[in-house]
């Protein structure tokens, strides 16, 4: 056997993997480490988050044009609430998918980008705090809900700090990586975790001077809110050349597909407020198809090849659809002429 081999023990499913053994002097038995649960605590809040971000996604990417009386602020561009939403959408499958690993190191992927989105969006609220719907001039509904987002994102950020630590206490060890990606996509997501990182932190640090690149109008809480939401992508990208296993990747994978479905829904419902014939709009919808390619293949990675073969082709043929789809609308769009 290899080394690996004889220092690993492996049942017939590496999601069932309970223990490690360990190197050990020659003549000893073989250490055996347990390996490291998701501590019960983190499980029950990224369910937790998963239900909160439903419910935002369900007021900015249903109710779009109604984040006046069912949302915290109200967002004029429907197309910049609708980006929003998606975004809330995803992170409801990378929050989720991660709470039902058993093992921490196949959920963390969802942690790192979910504890700096939500600091950096209470750094929006804090800082856009007039903004918000507070006071008597509001309906009763809509300040309960202005108070809701104040109070998760005070509680969220320090709920996940505290069960860090106890997760980094809860003993174990990792197991072994059994999945490797393409080199090709280690390439894509270092691109990905540069362009995301870089073009977030400008929105969210110069929202006046950065908001005219990007491929609709943006106010300055929106370029910041949009901002924050790049910036944890691409610590998600980031995070995944750390792991370099399929496996420990699949829940963002899942969100990275849902991700880019959304986001091409969204532009399906309003076209005429996408600059498409822009140096950045077509950046952006190069990015879009970079981040299903990606998203498809970490999430298929490990499948027999047919079954892989299978669900990419069902993948790229959802996405002709939406994309033909898009383009259309786009073109019937009766104020897009006055947009391109």
């Amino acid at each position: 056997m290899t080394a690996v081999e004889s220092n690993t023990v492996q049942c017939a499913e590496p999601d069932e993997l309970r223990a490690v053994r360990g190197p050990s002097a020659p003549g000893e038995p073989r250490a055996t480490a347990a390996l490291r649960p998701v501590a019960p605590g983190m499980r029950r809040l990224l369910f937790t988050a998963s239900v909160l971000v439903l419910l935002a996604g369900i007021q900015l990417f249903v109710f779009t044009g109604h984040t006046d009386h069912f949302f915290a602020f109200t967002i004029a561009n429907p197309l910049a609430a609708a980006f929003l939403g998606a975004a809330y959408w995803a992170a409801v499958a990378i929050e989720a998918l991660a709470g039902r690993q058993a093992l921490w190191a196949n959920a963390r992927i969802a942690v790192p980008a979910v504890s700096v989105f939500t600091v950096l969006t209470l750094a929006v609220t804090v800082t856009h705090l007039g903004q918000l719907h507070l006071g008597a001039r509001f309906p009763a509904g809509t300040q309960i809900v202005t108070m809701a987002w104040i109070a998760i994102y005070l509680l969220v950020p320090a709920l996940m700090l505290i069960l860090l630590a106890v997760q980094a206490r809860t003993p174990g060890v990792d197991p072994p990586r059994s999945v490797g990606l393409p080199a090709w996509l280690y390439a894509v997501l270092a691109v990905q975790a540069i362009i995301l990182l870089g073009l977030g932190i400008a929105l969210f640090a110069a929202p006046g001077q950065a908001a005219p690149i990007w491929p609709w109008k943006l106010t300055p809480m929106m370029a910041q809110a949009t901002g924050a939401w790049l910036i944890s992508l691409g610590i998600a990208a980031g995070q995944a050349l750390v792991e370099r296993d399929a496996r420990r990747l699949r829940p963002a994978a899942a969100g990275s597909i849902l991700l880019a479905v959304l986001l091409s829904v969204a532009l399906a419902r309003y076209p005429h407020q996408f600059e498409w014939r822009s140096a950045s709009g077509i950046a952006y919808l190069v990015f879009l198809a970079t981040m299903l390619l990606t998203g498809a293949v970490s999430l298929t990675q490990g499948l027999p090849r047919g079954a892989r073969r299978s669900a990419l082709i069902r993948l790229c043929s959802t996405m002709y659809g939406l994309s033909r789809s898009t383009l259309h609308s786009s073109a019937q769009s009766p104020s897009d002429s006055n947009r391109i």
